[in-house]
């Protein structure tokens, strides 16, 4: 039998590949806007299916043709503000200033965190007005509500998210917003590009060739076919981190760049299929169509942030989502 050769399929910028620590990703860098407005949202991942769109573009292969697509749906339900978080610069960076809650929180965050008994929240922000030479950022401090699916997750998961504009505009934005809710449009619309971080799905402890694609040894090696041909250098007489070696595969945190919204609707019967989709069912609330894949499972919370590089114009009208069952029926 011939020898079968392919090339490394490995990325080492990975490594360590561990497990993320948390179910829902953190962000560690936000994208910068002029504008006083939300840079990012959360929602879940309900599934995949396939759309027909006309390519809008002037030029391009596909210019003017229909062309089928490849999507994900996103159920995005409202999310509320409850909580204002001041950051000041401190010695090895931002620092927590002060946190500010608002009036009256739901119960179903209660059970999430620990909330002072008295919050003061018109006091403290007109304290905050007076130290504002301190302040370096704003954000906000929200909550999502997955009861609103049909998942049969009720714990809702808190969110830190980043604000455009200057640091006055920000605080005007997060006191008008606190306490009350969000929707995905107050942050994103159709027909733009958007990040996507998530938590892969996770396969456990696996081998060289699944982990990395190393080449399979050949029929005759010595021992063993599925591991690497050697295992290092003489010197220096340790395992270095270049090699590859069996391990954690999946649960990871990833972040997709400049993935296209092709649509944001607010009727769920347009997108899901029959019988709804496979381990997440029908979709109740706003959705956000997505071109391509998105990293998780389904019911994966998924973190939407501004898009970090340019990219492309690219524009698509929708004619027709496929709506027939995922069953395998």
């Amino acid at each position: 039998m011939a020898r079968h050769n392919k090339p490394h399929a490995g990325s080492l910028a990975y490594i360590p590949k561990k497990r993320a620590k948390s179910i829902k990703p953190r962000i560690h860098t936000w994208p910068q806007n002029g504008k006083a407005m939300l840079l990012g949202f959360s929602a879940y991942k309900a599934g995949m299916t396939h759309a027909i769109a006309v390519d809008d573009r002037k030029t391009g292969p596909t210019a003017g043709m229909e062309v089928c697509l490849p999507v994900t749906i996103l159920e995005a339900p409202p999310m509320k503000v409850v909580g204002v978080r001041v950051y000041s610069k401190g010695y090895e960076g931002s620092e927590t200033f002060t946190d500010i809650w608002c009036e009256n929180p739901e119960d179903n965050i209660k059970k999430k965190i620990s909330l002072p008994k008295k919050t003061e929240t018109q006091k403290r922000l007109e304290a905050l007005k007076k130290e504002m030479g301190s302040v370096s950022d704003i954000r906000i401090i929200t909550y999502t509500q997955p009861y609103r699916t049909n998942m049969p997750k009720k714990t809702p998961d808190v969110n830190e998210i980043a604000l455009g504009g200057t640091t006055q505009e920000k605080l005007d934005y997060a006191t008008k917003v606190l306490g009350k809710e969000l929707t995905v449009r107050d942050a994103f619309s159709e027909k733009q590009f958007i990040d996507v971080t998530s938590v892969t799905k996770g396969k456990g402890f696996q081998g060289n060739i699944r982990r990395y694609g190393v080449k399979k040894q050949p029929r005759k090696s010595t021992k063993k076919r599925r591991h690497i041909g050697t295992g290092g250098a003489w010197t220096p007489s340790k395992k270095m981190w270049t090699e590859h070696q069996p391990g954690q595969l999946g649960f990871f945190t990833r972040t997709e760049y400049n993935k296209f919204i092709v649509k944001i609707g607010d009727n769920g019967i347009e997108v899901t299929p029959k019988g709804g989709f496979l381990r997440y069912g029908p979709v109740q609330n706003t959705y956000i169509m997505v071109y391509g894949s998105v990293p998780g499972p389904a019911k994966r919370i998924i973190r939407i942030t501004h898009p970090r590089r340019t990219h492309k114009p690219l524009d698509l009208t929708v004619k027709r989502i496929d709506t027939s069952s995922k069953q395998g029926a």
